[in-house]
């Protein structure tokens, strides 16, 4: 199911590619930070039953991808395009969890003559603009990592270290206590009694093969220019937001609503970061495929 597919500048690009392996269309889906291409992997029937060739990637750095230091949220679009000019795919719809939802995005935004549609699931917004408190409502834990991050890599590099060891070796019963102050109880049930957890918890610990590259870089790379303006995209884009989210607060997906101007909202009550994929995943697929 994985393959390796050589970038334009060369990098190797660890590639989930499963689904209807004969189609035309594909289904680009972008993992959350800290993940890997390996978290869509329950996806591919829903692929496959939709005709789409599912291809997921490891961003740089994470997973068996070589690392691209210094890259953009914008600089994922050459990445998609390589990956599926290789596997022969002519168009897609893209999907973007967490810290993927910029990276849908982008692609919505720079390669819009192949993307049909975006669907944005609890993403982050950008940083630095005046009318988003980017982490106004983020669980603690998710506000002492950004302030390292906004002090550059070398700080960021010394907190993983601290920090980011465990999730090497986590077990799947491990993984809600260690997300602490990040997961309200609708996200503890959907990690515990609906089969999150072992397939973030199998992501996390392939997602840190080659060290902590890739979460550094998603780290700066979300408090830096995205490298395009959301009000560029002209595709359909569906924003879908949990307001009880503690990983990217309901302001997140208000904003984007509010700045893109194809955006449809799809804010749900009483969800959570991981409940809104776990309860919503049939209807975030459907609304994708009406793009087609």
């Amino acid at each position: 199911m994985f393959q390796s597919i050589k970038s334009r500048d060369g990098r190797i690009l660890d590639v989930l590619v499963a689904g209807d392996t004969e189609s035309k269309t594909a289904l680009v889906c972008h993992h959350g930070t800290p993940s890997d291409a390996s978290i869509w992997s329950d996806w591919h029937q829903d692929a496959l039953e939709n005709n789409l060739l599912l291809v997921a990637i490891s961003r740089p750095g994470y997973g068996l991808s070589d690392r691209s230091s210094g890259r953009t949220i914008s600089t994922v679009a050459a990445d998609v395009e390589d990956a599926l000019d290789n596997l022969g795919a002519d168009k897609f719809l893209t999907v973007g969890w967490s810290g993927g939802g910029p990276h849908a995005l982008a692609c919505g935004a720079l390669i819009p003559e192949r993307c049909k549609a975006v669907s944005s699931l609890a993403g982050v917004g950008p940083y630095g603009r005046p009318d988003l408190d980017f982490l106004e409502g983020m669980g603690p834990e998710n506000v002492e990592e950004f302030g390292i991050a906004l002090q550059g890599e070398a700080p960021l590099r010394i907190w993983m270290e601290e920090h980011a060891d465990a999730y090497r070796t986590i077990s799947d019963n491990e993984l809600a206590s260690a997300l602490g102050g990040l997961v309200p109880e609708v996200d503890v049930i959907a990690l515990n009694e609906q089969g999150l957890a072992s397939v973030w918890a199998s992501s996390m610990r392939r997602c840190f093969t080659n060290g902590w590259d890739g979460w550094i870089d998603d780290n700066l790379a979300f408090c830096s220019e995205w490298g395009f303006e959301p009000s560029q995209i002209t595709v359909p884009v569906t924003i879908w937001q949990g307001d009880l989210d503690l990983m990217v607060p309901f302001s997140h997906g208000e904003w984007l609503l509010k700045h893109i101007p194809t955006a449809k909202p799809r804010l749900e009550k009483g969800h959570g970061h991981l409940s809104l994929v776990a309860d919503r995943r049939q209807a975030i697929i459907d609304d994708l495929i009406s793009n087609l």
